[in-house]
This record gives C-alpha cells, structure tokens and sequence, in this order.
C-alpha cells in the first residue's frame, strides 16, 4: 500500500500557479545599470578613461582646425575702406555694411565647419557618450577663438594710423578686420551639438527590442513570442 498523498504540516501549501507572474531568477535582483558597467568599466574603468582620453585628442584636433577658419574668414570677408587726410582717418563709405558682413561671414564658416567636423566625427565614431559631446562643443569652442584671432592676425594691420601714414593722405586702405560680436564664437559648438543631436537619432545605434510576453496557459512558464 502507498501512503496517501496529503502534505505534512510543516510543509506550506503551494500557490496556485499565475501565468501571468514574471519567472523566478533564483537569486537576487539584477541591477539594470550593471551592463552598461561592465561594458564601460564605470566612471573609473578602463572604457570610460579611454573615451576621456579620444576626447581630449579631439578637442585638441578641433583646436588646430581653427587656423583653417582664420583663413578663410581673412580671404572672404569684406574688407572695410578706409581714407585718410591730413589729420583724420574716415570710412570711404558711411553707409557701407562690410563690418556687418565681416560677422556673417564669420558665423557661416563657422557653422558649415562645426557641421562638417561632426558629420566625420559620426562616420568613424557613431557610438558616442558624454566625453565625445563635451569635446565636440569644448573643441568648436576653441577653434572658433582660434580661427577669431587667426583672422584677426592675417587681415590688415590694426594701427590705422600707421597705416594711414604709410599709404599717404587720400590713399584708400583697409582696416583691421574685427569682430563686432563675440556671441558668433558660439557658432560652432552650437552647430556641432545639434548635428551630432541630429546624427545620432537618425543613424545611431538601437537598443535591441524585447520580444514580447504572452501568458502560457498550459501551466508552464511563460514563453517570449516567436
């Protein structure tokens, strides 16, 4: 004979059976930021020092692709006229707009360069984090100042009087070329976040999709759906 099938009394009863109750791990819960971790090695792992390190490489090539800006902005600009008597420098022309066309040439530069620098930046380095944004707009940062002062340097000289002495009274010559708005130095790192902003939802990596769960009424666990 068997012995009846009745539970003991210091057994718990058992649960009824909830297909809709997420399986069981065994073990304790899993940090969800334990992946990305591990891929990266933390703030202080070796992943996230090497991503500090391409940075500030970057940043520093950004810096020095400046000069280009300098000297476009010192051959495309317009140039303001000056004229020059016995005892004063004047503007050949009063009502000329090359001081307001010096800014925007400026600007445009500086923004198709800061667009031009990240789009080759996402070709060769699509996943990017934090250390790569913050090189992209410290970088353009630094290379609008360079390409600011570059310009400054190659355009003509900023002693007007000098010049005025040298090229002789009613001579027309240029004065130095200036920028009338330090906001512009913003041009390129604005420029650079918003394409890479922009890049990176287009065509950066995804996130793999779960499948979905769908409650097994068979008595078994649940399955993902195929």
């Amino acid at each position: 004979m068997t012995a009846p099938l009745t539970p003991r009394d210091d057994q718990p009863p058992e649960e009824p059976h909830n297909p809709w109750a997420a399986p069981a791990t065994g073990g304790a819960t899993a940090d969800p930021g334990a992946y990305g971790a591990a891929e990266h090695g933390g703030l202080g792992g070796p992943g996230f020092r090497r991503e500090l390190i391409e940075g500030a490489v970057l940043a520093l090539v950004l810096a020095v692709s400046g000069v280009l800006l300098g000297v476009l902005w010192a051959w495309l600009a317009p140039h303001i006229p000056l004229i020059a008597d016995t005892r004063n420098v004047y503007l050949k022309n009063a009502e000329g707009e090359e001081a307001i066309g010096a800014d925007g040439t400026f600007a445009l530069l500086s923004l198709g360069l800061g667009a031009l620098s990240t789009a080759v930046v996402f070709l060769f380095r699509r996943r990017g984090g934090l250390p790569l944004v913050a090189a992209l707009v410290v970088g353009g940062l630094l290379a609008a100042m360079v390409g600011w002062l570059t310009g400054m340097w190659l355009g003509p000289t900023p002693d007007v009087v000098a010049h005025a002495k040298e090229v002789g009274t009613g001579v027309t010559f240029y004065g130095p070329l200036r920028l009338q708005s330090k906001v512009l130095l913003l041009a390129w790192p604005t420029a650079a976040m918003v394409v890479q902003i922009v890049l990176t939802g287009l065509f950066g990596p995804r996130d793999p999709e779960e499948p979905p769960m769908v409650p097994d009424w068979s008595g078994h666990l649940e399955q993902p759906e195929r």
